[in-house]
């Protein structure tokens, strides 16, 4: 039996695109007839495995192929080459009963009728999904204690601020009680509150239930807060695979110097420094404690600049996936 609830090996995906020629109408008439086309590989021999119970991160910038990763995962998309095994599941072939295990919640996109009451949407995928009477209750009785949305499930979802939606589309997601559930952007827009909330009800599901979940986004506060591992996409292929607190150790010897000032500062003063942001009152300086005397580069910023206050931080984890991206 394979230890993995995902396990990847060699995966491609090449999207033929058709190449534009120079406006005009003579080379509109002639793309009737003819079209050249290039090739794009958006997945590169991407090799990924991951437990059965885990929160894992799935990160990269725009155009690294983390979408087009999950795209495949999911079922949407076939590979160019390439196997995926997702419990048991080969996702493009087996899709009609693999999607059947599985949960997506998209925080941009509503699988909730918009003009109906949260409930009546629940009702239909238990329909679905063949969910029994006793399965629905228990699991609609567990998502409204964790999200306290007793009320809510019985307003039209137009009525509902966003925060609440977002709690209503993970039940939606989760009543059928899916081994596997894709988070793309789950906290995108939400408050603090509202953050906390969703955050605390994944992993209270994650624990009590060994739910596995794949999140992939943009804030990275989420991936700190939720996973213990991440694995980082990059030109289609993965460049990072492993426990956040390995990844910050790799950086470990980088240091922040958050200093205040207590008048402006001619940004001619900043030039001996490597000033990653900051103002004409503030700067933050990265320093490199295996090259540079963390105490001498503090001694010369008192020397030269106007200091109020000074802070020393290590890197946090978005300057680490910012070096990471670049590299």
């Amino acid at each position: 039996m394979n230890q993995y609830i995902i396990d990847v090996e060699g995966l491609n995906k090449v999207f033929k695109v058709h190449k534009r020629d120079k406006a005009g109408l003579l080379s509109s008439l002639k793309s009737l007839f003819s079209r050249d086309y290039t090739l794009v590989t958006a997945v590169a021999g991407l090799d990924l495995k991951i437990r059965q119970g885990e929160i894992r991160g799935l990160i990269g910038p725009n155009g690294a192929g983390k979408s087009t990763t999950i795209k495949i995962l999911s079922g949407i998309l076939y590979p160019s080459e390439g196997k995926v095994n997702v419990m048991g599941y080969t996702p493009w072939t087996q899709r009609e009963e693999y999607v059947k295990n599985i949960g997506v919640v998209f925080g941009q996109k509503s699988q909730l009728w918009w003009d109906l009451p949260a409930i009546d949407t629940f009702a239909l995928n238990r329909q679905m999904y063949g969910i029994s009477d006793k399965t629905f209750d228990e699991n609609l009785s567990y998502f409204k204690e964790l999200l306290k949305i007793g009320d809510v499930i019985s307003k039209p979802v137009r009525q509902l601020s966003l925060g609440e939606r977002m709690k209503c589309e993970f039940v939606c997601a989760m009543l059928h009680q899916p081994p596997l559930v894709y988070l793309d952007e789950p906290t995108i827009g939400l408050d603090i509150i509202s953050k906390e909330a969703i955050r605390s009800f994944i992993k209270s599901v994650n624990r009590d239930r060994g739910t596995t979940f794949i999140v992939t986004t943009h804030d990275l506060s989420d991936i700190e807060d939720l996973c213990e591992n991440v694995s980082i996409i990059n030109s289609g292929n993965i460049v990072f695979n492993d426990c956040i607190d390995k990844l910050k150790t790799y950086f470990s010897d980088k240091k922040i110097i958050e200093v205040k000032f207590n008048r402006q500062v001619d940004p001619a003063l900043l030039e001996g420094f490597k000033v990653i942001s900051g103002g004409p009152f503030n700067a933050n300086i990265e320093i490199e404690t295996l090259t540079t005397s963390l105490q001498d580069e503090i001694s010369r910023i008192f020397k030269i600049l106007p200091v109020q206050d000074i802070n020393v931080n290590n890197i946090n984890i978005e300057e680490v996936i910012k070096y990471i991206y670049l590299s």
